[in-house]
């Protein structure tokens, strides 16, 4: 019971930190020039 839920932990967090590495990525990455940004269309 103890190496499922080591396993486990283990798969849940490698998953945590690629979404969070993707998310880095994109947001700063070189496809960020792409993105727009809604707060800058819309200032008054």
């Amino acid at each position: 019971m103890e190496l499922i839920s080591f396993f486990s932990t283990i798969f849940i967090s490698c998953v945590i930190i690629s979404m969070t590495i993707f998310s880095v990525y994109i947001g700063f990455g070189p496809s960020s020039s792409k993105l727009r940004d809604p707060f800058e269309e819309h200032e008054d």
